[in-house]
């Protein structure tokens, strides 16, 4: 038969454990022993595995042994739909990351519309200094074995995930048992989350302010959490379980449950809705409008925001299952005791799971809708509004109210709004934005006194100098794709943005083609921003690109300007309910300056220049703006500005104080011998906790 005639597979089939694997091996559990899921298909997967995203390397320094790789293309794997799950077999083991890694990953592109990558490799000298231009990294390699330690972590330097293993300590435990961290679930999809937001923000390992951490660890939790729920089979036995109600004790909401267990905890290492009590009892906790005051650890802050979008996601659930439990129970809505009907099980499933993979997705679209560096809870709340508004505008869903007041209840609010109504959360347009102040420099009333006309005339005329600044960068970028009038090897450079642009965000171009493209178009929108003739255009984006002779702490380029650095200019092409394709280009541009512990010293830098022995200061402090633009009309949609701009003294002090008194754990920052651990955040957070961040 010719093989042409048999299309190619959409997903591949494996088996994997949906829980940790002591969480399915009571009889009680059994059905929650193993599942199969579905990952994208790779036709051109290696033995390891290794494919287009991800490479599995199964060293194990500790025990000086090198696993064989599995072959998930054998045909009697494929069979089979993968190796059955077994803690004893390392093949397994690589089949169980490799799977719930490729999960993660298609959740983030169907919710950013675009591939995922990972961020650039930065060579470095043997003094940890940058020495060369930023390279491509195609796959992220995951160690299933590399440490024999309560530890797991992803790492920026290498580009990998590293897990460990070690033996058990808890009572529930058999002697000499291993705790396997690369067969936890949660742990898989956790430090997959940190690598891919890593991808997309890498700035936020960046400890700037007390959210910053604390953000990464709950977004990778969250991930975790959610992703579990696109899991039929596992939901429809919790439902059974907690009768639908999910705000009781569920496993879907626990992480890491042998993990806990194992470090002698006696629970899971985190759960969303509560913790057991002195007398062992496990109690729902209650949101507190002053949770956050106080609380600066990462995983304990984290926490909090975690709890207030759970908190979302049960109100909207039991909103849209009010109705079933009125129907099965006759009106009242109180069921009878006993099982409930397998058909109520089954519909409330599908409600959970519906509204789950929403949440889910409405957290990772919402990380385009961030500023650049810098991020806080209030910032993630308006990217999540911002984000849902433009994809359903008029709809009203209830997500967005259950989002607002479940933060409220928490006491998470952003920093500055123009109200506490959910529309005033939205990130402002270009117009909105322009009429702002950027900074505390700017009194607030300032734009406001300006006459109505003369403010309107100089805000239209700024945003027609912006809008054609980016098209004729973008239009300058020769982003390069494939040209059938050249022949399939042929190429052509894109003469003009807009039809181009939108064959860009659909096109299935290699992903280093993509990020080359992105590279290109970032170098010339930098060029724009540098040699604007009016540098009053672009502050009113929150870039300074204007001479400063009192803040000559900002680095600067050749010309003596501040520099400017474009992160990234990413295509996507998102798909709302109603099926409709909505393109978007995600441009970053983020500045630094150089801060100093001392004042007086700050003071003194600032006026007369940089000198001394360390001419890069204490400290960096940055600054930044995110950039929704329409590819077919280069109008910019969305302002996202972080909180003061690289010249603004009061933010630079924020972070001065941070660094100096409310940072915990010490950061990178506090004493210069700590400074090659700026490179593994991750891996001090979670060592400093002890045991995948046990608090």
């Amino acid at each position: 038969m010719n093989d042409r005639l048999v299309p190619e597979p959409k997903s591949r089939l494996l088996r994997i454990f949906p829980f940790d694997p002591s969480v399915g091996s009571g009889l009680s559990q059994d059905r929650l022993s193993e599942i199969t899921i579905a990952v994208p298909w790779e036709d051109d997967l290696h033995l390891g595995p290794v494919g287009e995203y991800l490479a599995v390397v199964d060293a194990d320094p500790a025990s000086c042994a090198f696993y064989r790789p599995v072959n998930l293309n054998d045909h009697r794997i494929l069979a089979q739909n993968g190796l059955v799950p077994a803690e004893s077999n390392p093949q397994f083991h690589q089949q169980m990351v490799y799977a719930v890694a490729m999960a993660t990953i298609g959740h983030f592109e169907s919710a950013l519309g675009r591939v995922a990558l990972w961020s650039s490799y930065l060579p470095r000298d043997e003094n940890g200094e940058v020495n060369g231009t930023e390279q491509f990294v195609r796959r992220l390699r995951i160690y299933p074995h590399a440490l024999r330690d309560r530890n797991a972590y992803y790492s920026p330097e290498k580009k990998a995930l590293l897990f460990g293993y070690f033996p058990a300590e808890g009572k529930d435990s058999p002697p000499g048992a291993l705790v396997f961290t690369c067969l936890s679930h949660d742990i898989i999809a956790h430090e997959m989350a940190h690598a891919l937001l890593d991808g997309v923000h890498p700035r936020f390992a960046e400890p700037t302010n007390v959210d910053v951490l604390a953000f990464h660890e709950a977004f990778a939790d969250l991930v975790a959490l959610f992703q579990r729920f696109s899991y039929p089979g596992v939901l429809r036995e919790e439902v059974d379980r907690t009768r639908g109600d999910l705000g009781k004790e569920t496993m879907l909401a626990q992480l890491a449950q042998q993990f806990g267990r194992a470090t002698g905890r006696g629970a899971a290492l985190r759960d969303a809705l509560g913790k057991p009590d002195a007398k062992d009892q496990w109690q729902p906790t209650k949101p507190r409008p002053d949770a956050l005051s106080g609380v600066t650890e990462p995983h304990e802050r984290g926490a909090i925001l975690v709890a207030a979008v759970f908190g979302a996601f049960m109100k909207v659930y039991r909103v849209r299952t009010a109705d079933l439990y009125r129907i099965a129970s006759g009106g009242t809505g109180v069921l009878d005791d006993g099982a409930i009907h397998p058909d109520l099980s089954g519909r409330l499933a599908e409600e959970a799971s519906d509204c789950a993979g929403t949440v889910l997705r409405m957290c990772i679209r919402a990380i385009d809708y961030c500023p650049p560096v810098g991020i806080t809870f209030g910032d993630f709340l308006r990217g999540i509004i911002t984000a849902d508004f433009d994809e359903a505008p008029v709809e009203g869903r209830p997500y967005r109210l259950a989002f607002h007041e479940s933060f409220r209840e928490w006491g998470i609010y952003p920093h500055e709004t123009r109200g506490i109504a959910v529309e005033s959360l939205l990130w402002p347009t270009l117009d909105q934005a322009l009429e702002e102040p950027s900074s505390t420099r700017e009194a607030p009333g300032k734009v406001l006194k300006e006459p109505r006309e003369k403010r309107r005339s100089r805000v239209d005329a700024q945003s027609r100098e912006i809008k054609q600044g980016i098209r004729h960068a973008v239009a300058l970028s020769h982003v390069q794709r494939e040209s059938p009038a050249n022949g399939s090897d042929g190429e052509e450079a894109l003469d003009l943005p807009g039809d181009d642009l939108l064959y860009l965000a659909l096109s299935s171009m290699t992903r280093q083609r993509i990020w080359a493209d992105s590279e290109k178009a970032a170098f010339k929108l930098r060029e724009w921003l540098l040699d604007e003739k009016n540098p009053d255009v672009v502050l009113g984006l929150g870039i300074v690109t204007a001479p400063d002779p009192d803040r000559l702490t900002i680095f600067r380029s050749s010309s003596n300007r501040p520099s400017v650095e474009v992160h990234s200019v990413r295509m996507a092409t998102r798909i709302n309910e109603k099926g409709w394709a909505i393109p978007d280009m995600v441009v970053e541009v983020t500045q630094r300056r150089r801060g100093y512990f001392d004042e007086k010293v700050q003071e003194d830098r600032d006026r007369d220049g940089i000198f001394g022995e360390r001419p890069r200061g204490d400290f960096v402090f940055r600054s930044g703006v995110t950039l929704l633009i329409n590819p077919a009309t280069m109008a910019i949609r969305r302002v996202i500005r972080s909180a003061g701009r690289v010249d603004d003294d009061e933010a630079l002090k924020r972070m001065r104080w941070y660094l100096t008194r409310g940072a915990r754990p010490p950061n990178a920052f506090a004493s210069p011998n700590a400074a090659a651990n700026t490179r593994e955040p991750f891996a001090l957070l979670h060592r400093h906790h002890g045991d995948f961040g046990e608090p």
